[in-house]
Formats: structure tokens, C-alpha cells, sequence
């Protein structure tokens, strides 16, 4: 399967042109000097090989870092593995085993039989857990994927030991729409940055773009599954899927998290989410988007730990 279509390849570009202009080129820190062979190699996701399970869904290409309880992360619209910041991966794989994952379609995932919809691309993710042997893990999904994991803790309880949604909206039909200009902006390369960092947090959004750049080869889902994917979450926002109406029936312990100047998820949806799910407790991040998450890594991951012990 191509890993770069014209349209990511614009995404590489953009991204990158814009590391050079404000943080310098894209790679990963050198090592300090003091650092003895004796003492343990810190996480590197840039490092971690793509790996391929044989599940009951077809394959899925994953990678795995890091070492203690296992954390299985979600990616949202449009995105690869390659979207996950890897500041942020190797900060929460200091703690944890971190698991990612390309949803339906995507690098060397299968493609799912019929119309794509969330609650589909939620039992490939329990096929995965399943296929790894992870049992109860705890689950993180950012934007698309905190619909994905929704479902997921909705159609598969016994897999799902705790949930963290971040930026995402509830299957209910009672979330407000993601603004016009806003999912517009997100599809352009140019703009996209823009959406999901706040227009004071240049820098974040520098370092965000020279962290995703700096993975090999880095890719993205194709214009048709990115058409597919838009169709199912409007299918989920409008409350036609299934399990975004049950969430009553979660029953983990729930952590939803949002930045308060998020462009694409209305604050009012975060509230709506933690109504519906039973156990859910709400964080939001001042002066942050969409990827708070990344712009605050400092404060969030911390968070996150507590959450997950």
C-alpha cells in the first residue's frame, strides 16, 4: 500500500518547510555525552519498528516503546502513527508499554469490508488487543480516535481498564458540529497547524511539526480513506452509529480532557461527554486547542500517570 499520497506529500512539505523557518531541521536529539552504557536507553519511538499483527480483522501495522502497564493510543482523522508527537510518546512510555496503531486503511492495515464507521474500526482495535495478548488496557484516543475508543469501551467493556478521551466528541447526536471553517482549514496543509494550536502557540506548533517530520518515512491516510473516515464520524456525531448512544453502558473510569480554545470540538461537547459516560471526570487546558495534548505535554502526561495507576 502507498504510504504518501500527493496530498501528504504537500503535509511533509508544508511541515517541514516550516522547521527549517522557525526551530531548525527535523531530527532527534543527540544522546548527552555523559550518558553511561550502563544506564537504560530512554524510549525512542523514532526508533521503534513497524510490526505487523495477524488479527480476526485483518493486519494491523503497530509499534510498541516503552515498559511498565500497557496504554493503547487512538489516532484521530486523517492520521498515522506518524501524528502521534514522539516528545509525547516517549514521555508517557517512561511508565508505560505505549502501543500505536494505524486505524482501517492506513500503512499496513487492512482495509475494513463495507462502509467505514466507527464502531468498525473499533472492534479492529479489539481485534488488536486481542491479537497482543493485552487483555485489560488502559486506552487514549485523540480526536476521531476518542470516538473510536468510546466504542470500543462501549462494544468491548472487558478490554478497556480505563479511557482517556481527548478532544472528542460523544455519539449522542447532541455534541454541537465541528465548525465549517475550522474542518476546512484542518484538510489544507498549509492551515492545518493552525486549527489545532492556538494563534499564540507558534512555538508548540513548531516543535509538533518538527517532531512528526522526523519519523522515517513519514505518511498518512489516503484521500479515499480520509472521505470514509469523514463519513463516519458525521455518521457518529449524528448519533446513527450505535454505541455512540450507549455510553451509559461505560463503565471504566473516564478521563476527557480538551483545550479551551479548541477550533474543533466546541468546549460544550466535553461537558456533554462527561455528563453521558458514568465516572467521567473533566480536565481543560487554558490557552490550548485541539492538540493540547502536545502543547502541553509537561503538564498532561503527569496527569495522565495518576489517572492510569
Amino acid at each position: 500500500m502507498a504510504r504518501v499520497t500527493s496530498r501528504l506529500a504537500a503535509w511533509a512539505t508544508a511541515l517541514a518547510v516550516l522547521c527549517v523557518a522557525g526551530i531548525g531541521a527535523a531530527g532527534a536529539v543527540p544522546a548527552s555525552a555523559s550518558t553511561t552504557a550502563s544506564a537504560p536507553a530512554p524510549p525512542d519511538i523514532l526508533t521503534a519498528p513497524t510490526l505487523v499483527a495477524s488479527t480476526a480483522a485483518g493486519d494491523v501495522g503497530y509499534r510498541e516503546v516503552g515498559s511498565g502497564s500497557p496504554v493503547l493510543l487512538v489516532m484521530g482523522f486523517s492520521g498515522s502513527m506518524d501524528f502521534w508527537a514522539p516528545s509525547f510518546v516517549d514521555a508517557l512510555a517512561a511508565r508505560h508499554t505505549v502501543i500505536v496503531f494505524d486505524n482501517a486503511g492506513i500503512g499496513d492495515t487492512a482495509a475494513l469490508p463495507g462502509t467505514l464507521t466507527i464502531s468498525g474500526m473499533a472492534r479492529q482495535t479489539s481485534a488488536l488487543i486481542s491479537a497482543l495478548h493485552l487483555r485489560r488496557t488502559a486506552v487514549l484516543g485523540w480526536s476521531m480516535g476518542g470516538m473510536i475508543a468510546q466504542a470500543l469501551a462501549v462494544l468491548h467493556p472487558r478490554q478497556v481498564s480505563r479511557l482517556i478521551l481527548a478532544s472528542t466528541q460523544a455519539g449522542t447526536g447532541a455534541s454541537l458540529p465541528i465548525p465549517a471553517a475550522a474542518q476546512a482549514a484542518l484538510a489544507n496543509p498549509a492551515t492545518a497547524l493552525s486549527v489545532l494550536f492556538p494563534a499564540d502557540q507558534a512555538a508548540a506548533a513548531r516543535a509538533y511539526a518538527e517532531g512528526i517530520v522526523s519519523y522515517p518515512g513519514f505518511y498518512g491516510a489516503s484521500d479515499a480513506v480520509q472521505a470514509q473516515q469523514t463519513a463516519a464520524i458525521q455518521q457518529w456525531m449524528a448519533g446513527q452509529d450505535p454505541a455512540g448512544r450507549r455510553l451509559s453502558r461505560i463503565h471504566a473510569p473516564a478521563l476527557v480532557a480538551d483545550g479551551t480554545q479548541d477550533q474543533l470540538d466546541p468546549v460544550q461537547n466535553d461537558w456533554l461527554l462527561t455528563r453521558d459516560i458514568p465516572r467521567a471526570h473533566l480536565i481543560l487546558y487554558p490557552d490550548a486547542g485541539h492538540a493540547f495534548l502536545f502543547q502541553d505535554t509537561a503538564g498532561f502526561v503527569p496527569v495522565a500517570d495518576r489517572f492510569l495507576r
